[in-house]
């Protein structure tokens, strides 16, 4: 595990352990638990594979300026290769790339890609890309609805939350699953 945690940039074993149990539990890898480096693919594993549109950066920070409506690119930048099931049966779902570190402490990192599914809709606690009207900017973070305003929570104890009027903030879509590099940086 520690090994596996350096070499993949993570901070302590347990990460690594938690990922790799992920894996296990969605049928990816066998690992006998008692036996160390007993890691190997599943012959079960789903190899069905969609591709969804990569479409530009989300601000997991400060919020990022929206680009305006004549520079705004249609074609997406490139389109991305995931298992189906991150998607599920879902429509609407896109690829953003991660600007910031506001959403560390949900295991979400700069250079990230979230999948996002469209939509104006999100429950209190939901992870959403929200679009600031008045500021023309984007960010992902948590969304809670408190009397008479919406608190957009991120998940890094260092920053704090920002405070908007409902009529200010419009739910762009909901995160469904995180797409994490694993490779050191440097490397």
């Amino acid at each position: 595990m520690r090994e596996i945690a350096s070499h993949c940039g993570f901070k302590t074993p347990s990460v690594a352990q938690y990922h790799l149990q992920v894996l296990r539990q969605a049928g990816y890898i066998d690992r006998e638990q008692e036996l160390p480096r007993s890691i190997t693919l599943s012959q079960a594993q789903n190899t069905d594979i969609v591709t969804v549109p990569l479409l530009g950066t989300i601000a997991a920070g400060q919020p990022i300026p929206v680009p305006s409506s004549d520079s705004w690119a249609v074609v997406p930048e490139e389109e991305i290769a995931v298992p189906s099931d991150l998607v599920g049966n879902r429509t609407g779902v896109c690829a953003l790339k991660v600007k910031g570190t506001s959403m560390i402490d949900a295991l979400i990192d700069d250079g990230d890609i979230v999948l996002v599914q469209a939509t104006p809709a999100a429950e209190d606690g939901d992870m959403v890309a929200v679009w600031l009207r008045d500021r023309q900017e984007v960010t992902l973070k948590r969304l809670y609805r408190e009397q008479g305003h919406i608190r957009l929570q991120p998940a890094n104890q260092t920053m704090p939350p920002i405070w908007q009027d409902p009529e200010n903030v419009e739910v762009q879509g909901r995160v469904i699953a995180v797409i994490r590099k694993l490779t050191s940086k440097g490397r």
